[in-house]
């Protein structure tokens, strides 16, 4: 009797595990994502990388099949966040946002705790974006001509904010003294959230920033639009001249902003990723809110994004030497 009750046990044991083999194989290998993708900003809240990601968080969620967890790790100049991100799991659940100084940080810091090049998978160009010149209404300039012409006679007491060394603001600066002869004194925040509190104040003289970042304080009058770095003025702040227009075509640094994940993950899981930013950016809802913060939507393939990057962080090292800007230890 006792034999007859293990032997079949022993069945009933056999055929749970070959239906349990049977289900795995029938199972997808790639399940990703299969739990939340968290996306780390390395800068406070604010700014233009934390803008972009908000604005698209639940058109992803939607298109990638799981929620998406924005987080913000500010500090030494973006090096903090994506250091970060660089040594997680290379399972695709850590993803970074980049913008300007994750190009130029090389050219910048001659000691980085990770290889731009070789840790980091470029998953999409999200947007690009001009820069936009900002000053207080405190300022005693009230255009570019007249805050030019003050730089040139006190040279060395006019001061711009950024939200680091090595963003985008910090560089469009840098070739605005370079581009109009001027001495500036570099005033670097942690952020553009309070690099744009201490320009409203009137602490600063300047500040460059992206287009969806100032419309706010631009259009309600608590901030001055001296210029924008485009081909022609932005539809969401029409009323700021270019600095083509204003004499100075070669002050165009545009900013981009793109995903990266660490280096390792598997390229099926970059490829899904890849495809569900794509689909989020041209949804024609994701499009016009983009637009209306001042953002142009881009998209493509991974390898596209990866030659741009490559171009991108070569042609800001001509700018660093140009300018003659000083690496940081």
């Amino acid at each position: 009797m006792r034999q007859k009750f293990l032997l079949q046990l022993s069945m009933i044991i056999l055929l749970s595990l070959q239906n349990s083999f049977a289900i795995a194989a029938d199972a997808p290998s790639n399940s990703y994502p299969a739990r939340p993708v968290k996306v780390i900003v390395p800068y406070g809240p604010g700014g233009g990388s934390d803008i972009i990601i908000r604005a698209m968080q639940n058109k992803l969620a939607e298109n990638l099949g799981q929620s998406i967890i924005v987080e913000n790790k500010p500090g030494a100049s973006t090096i903090l966040g994506t250091d970060f991100v660089a040594k997680s799991a290379p399972d695709g659940y850590t993803a970074l946002i980049v913008d300007m100084a994750f190009l130029v940080n090389p050219s910048l810091f001659t000691k980085l705790p990770y290889e731009s090049q070789k840790d980091f998978i470029p998953v999409i160009q999200l947007v690009s974006t001009p820069s936009i010149m900002l000053a207080s209404t405190k300022m005693p300039f009230k255009n570019l001509k007249e805050f030019v012409a003050l730089a040139k006679s006190s040279p060395g007491k006019l001061s711009y904010a950024s939200a680091g060394f090595g963003t985008g603001g910090h560089m469009a600066s840098e070739m605005l003294k370079v581009v109009a002869g001027i001495d500036l004194v570099h005033v670097p925040y942690k952020g553009a959230g309070p690099a744009m509190t201490d320009t409203l104040g009137g602490h600063v003289s300047i500040l460059f920033t992206t287009v969806g970042a100032a419309k706010p304080y631009v259009e309600s009058g608590q901030i001055l639009g001296l210029g924008i770095t485009s081909d022609k003025r932005s539809d969401a702040l029409s009323q700021v001249p270019t600095f083509a227009e204003q004499g100075y075509p070669e002050v165009n640094a545009n900013i981009v902003w793109g995903i990266f994940l660490p280096a390792g993950v598997p390229k099926e899981n970059v490829q899904k990723l890849n495809n569900a930013l794509n689909a989020t950016l041209q949804s024609p809802e994701m499009k016009q809110r983009l637009l209306e913060l001042g953002f142009f939507p881009v998209g493509g393939s991974s390898q596209s994004w990866t030659s741009e990057v490559m171009s991108m962080t070569s042609n800001w090292a001509k700018i660093v030497k140009q300018a003659n800007i000083k690496p940081e230890n």
